[in-house]
């Protein structure tokens, strides 16, 4: 159940982040967003938050998937 339930999630992702790219509209790519959300276009401590919070997960998630663990 759970292995479908991530690959529709997946494909719905894909497909509206595809609409957002192909109709070229302000503020309605996930990339977009992320950079109103942290303001990293205007602030450098927004993009330091960014930065770290990008980095962190990585890391976390490499290990994670990596030693099979936390």
């Amino acid at each position: 159940m759970w292995p479908a339930i991530w690959i529709v999630w997946t494909c719905a992702f894909a497909l509206f982040e595809t609409i957002a790219l192909a109709n070229r509209r302000d503020n309605d790519t996930l990339s977009e967003n992320i950079r109103r959300l942290f303001r990293t276009r205007a602030s450098k401590a927004g993009r330091a938050v960014f930065a770290a919070t990008w980095f962190g997960f990585s890391g976390w998630f490499a290990l994670h998937i990596l030693t099979e663990t936390m």
